[in-house]
């Protein structure tokens, strides 16, 4: 009987030590995977704050890419309503075409504006 005992007692003794050698693996897994886990979402979150980044200043290439297209447009717009309405002009006879002056890139402006 005292054998037994004995080996009971051993064997209790064993699932005890196994038992707090789990709990410290165990332990150790789960510290080991909340730092796998916060290290991919600095990584992701890092990423994505560049992508994002990214994107805006693309975006922002981009619309001055066509705010730079528009105005070149509308100068050119400008620049042949003007050269129309010379056109219309001197072929009324409002204004003898060697009296209208020809500045090349300059708009005048009346005397008047912003009064």
């Amino acid at each position: 009987m005292d054998a037994l005992k004995k080996g009971f007692s051993m064997a209790k003794e064993g699932v005890v030590a196994a038992a707090e050698k789990t709990k410290a693996g165990v332990e150790e897994a789960a510290a080991k995977t909340k730092e796998g886990v916060m290290y991919v979402g600095t990584k992701t979150k890092e990423g994505v704050v560049t992508s994002v980044n990214t994107v805006a200043q693309k975006t922002t290439e981009q619309a001055n890419l066509a705010s730079d297209a528009a105005v070149a447009g509308a100068n050119q717009v400008s620049e042949k309503a003007v050269e129309g309405l010379e056109s219309v002009v001197s072929s009324t006879g409002i204004v003898k075409p060697g009296e209208m002056p020809k500045q090349e890139g300059a708009v005048e402006q009346p005397a008047d504006a912003g009064q």
